[in-house]
């Protein structure tokens, strides 16, 4: 029995064929980027809760509606930050809310940026008391709340331009920068 003969020319045509799709198709795919390893992507959340500590009293907690959370774990993105409290003794003291927060998950430091928006809660004079600004910077190891950007400071019905407002959680001290503005005394 003899073996059947293909054309010469029959198994170029095949082979240049195979040849240039798997051109192509390594033409096409060098485009894209290898995925990266498992662990090195940073982690989305929607909705939650976060909350920092200083050893075993309360700190600070955020509702936000977007984390992402580094690699590590270490620092978050926050967007969206509404319900935030800021405790003093383990008590509720202040309230805030931001566009956006990043948080170090290790030291429990954080800084809110874009609107944001700090209420006393519970003022011990029963006077409202409220400051809006661009940025607040928040330090756990001294409990410290820093308005470095002017902001608008808004209790009883006044309102005033304050350049910058540091807060004491230790000391009990507020701190305020240059006033800019008129105090009206309440009346009788």
């Amino acid at each position: 029995m003899q073996a059947k003969r293909i054309p010469w020319k029959t198994v170029a045509w095949i082979a240049g064929t195979v040849l240039v799709v798997w051109l192509v198709t390594g033409i096409i795919l060098a485009g894209r980027e290898a995925a990266p390893p498992p662990g090195t992507q940073p982690v989305t959340l929607r909705g939650g809760k976060v909350t920092g500590n200083r050893i075993s009293t309360r700190s600070w907690t955020f509702e936000y509606k977007k984390a992402e959370m580094s690699p590590d774990g270490t620092f978050a993105t926050l967007d969206g930050v509404r319900n935030g409290i800021l405790y003093k003794k383990g008590k509720p003291y202040l309230s805030i809310s931001a566009e956006h927060a990043s948080v170090n998950t290790q030291t429990f430091d954080f800084t809110a940026t874009g609107d944001v928006h700090v209420t006393a809660l519970n003022p011990s004079d029963g006077v409202s008391k409220s400051f809006d600004t661009d940025l607040v910077q928040w330090t756990n190891a001294t409990k410290l709340l820093t308005l470095s950007h002017q902001s608008i400071f808004r209790t009883g019905g006044q309102v005033l331009k304050v350049a910058n407002i540091t807060v004491d959680f230790n000391k009990d001290e507020v701190h305020l920068g240059k006033v800019d503005g008129v105090i009206e005394a309440p009346g009788p």
